[in-house]
């Protein structure tokens, strides 16, 4: 998987060898726009076609295009890696939630 941006919007892009194409698929929006080619600068083209026809709809329906996401989420880990994470936090003089969001932004960054 990779990903792609296109007026700012993110889409991810896999390759699909039934077709022998590849596919795009706009992410973090309230509803769903893909977008199909052969080639990436076609794909380009095909996603940005893809995403007016996808915010055209969205104002015509009075639909916010970007979902909401709060900043929130749980994750459940094992106890050992708990554990493990408190450590390295308190060694790096951070709590868990401040050193993983810092581990988390630097794998966004380089997309991991």
């Amino acid at each position: 998987m990779n990903n792609m941006t296109i007026n700012d919007y993110d889409a991810v892009i896999s390759y699909d060898p039934e077709i022998n194409m590849f596919r795009g698929e706009f992410v973090g929006i309230n509803g769903g726009a893909d977008f199909y080619a052969s080639t990436v600068d076609d794909l380009r083209k095909e996603g940005e076609i893809s995403l007016k026809a996808f915010l055209e709809m969205c104002a015509e329906e009075g639909v916010e295009p970007r979902k909401h996401f709060s900043g929130k989420f749980n994750l459940r880990v094992p106890p050992a890696l708990h554990q493990r994470l408190a450590a390295q936090a308190a060694a790096h003089g951070k709590s868990i939630n401040a050193w993983v969001v810092e581990l988390l932004s630097e794998c966004a960054v380089r997309g991991h």
